[in-house]
């Protein structure tokens, strides 16, 4: 259907101009209720949709500062491929202090996911020691010495605490004010090991040598994985360690 989908919020609702950031998905902004909002259309399957505006609408109510979904006139968080959230504003961090903040912000959402159940049809590192397949990766398109790299990686995340982890939680996925860290952009959400989320500018988790180095190795690999394909993923596989 399209953007006609954008109907179901209502007979007001109106796209307002392109936004930046959408490489999968096309995303505008648009006015709904008189309201600026955000949307995103793309391919996810209904059941993908479910999972992460379930997930925005849980963070929400845990506190944390998240798009929430907006509903259809019918009640439905999405429709067609397509789904409606709020704006949310603020800067990128910059310091040292913003990134120790976005590392608060980021445990408190593994915290709140524990025993979270994973994205449909994904996999998470520790799947993929066995599994050769999940959305967006196939190992099997990758040299075999490079999957044994990334496996050894990932096995060294045995034992760790899991729950939602953002995946992405760049600059430009991040919007701070003064009293608040917002997490933006959850494409890549899925359950995993938190650590994944932690290796950050200024070292801002305080992980230890070891915790780093793990974590460091771990996210590396997945970054290949993810982007086999890219010259980006060359690059991040040229930093998991042989084995």
């Amino acid at each position: 259907m399209g953007w006609e989908a954008l109907a179901q919020w209502g007979d007001d609702a109106i796209r307002v101009e392109p936004l930046s950031g959408g490489v999968v998905n096309q995303v505008w902004s648009v006015r709904v209720n008189g309201r600026l909002a955000v949307a995103r259309l793309g391919s996810r399957s209904d059941a993908d949709l479910a999972w992460e505006t379930d997930l925005l609408w849980h963070l929400d109510r845990q506190g944390l500062t998240v798009p929430v979904p907006i509903a259809t006139t019918s009640g439905r968080l999405f429709a067609e491929g397509l789904v409606v959230m709020t704006c949310v504003e603020g800067e990128p961090p910059e310091t040292e202090s913003d990134w120790r903040r976005v590392a608060d912000a980021l445990r408190r959402l593994h915290r709140v996911t524990q025993g979270w159940p994973q994205r449909p049809g994904w996999r998470s590192s520790s799947d993929l020691l066995h599994a050769e397949t999940g959305t967006k990766i196939d190992l099997g398109a990758m040299p075999p010495e490079g999957v044994a790299r990334c496996r050894a990686a990932w096995a060294r995340l045995a034992g760790l605490p899991t729950g939602v982890v953002h995946s992405d939680p760049t600059p430009g996925n991040i919007r701070m004010t003064a009293d608040r860290v917002a997490l933006i952009d959850w494409d890549e959400a899925h359950v995993d090991a938190a650590d994944l989320d932690l290796v950050l500018p200024h070292n801002a988790a305080d992980l230890d040598a070891h915790a780093h180095d793990r974590a460091a190795q771990a996210f590396a690999a997945w970054d290949a994985a993810r982007c086999w394909g890219h010259e980006f993923a060359v690059e991040q596989l040229a930093q998991v360690r042989a084995v």
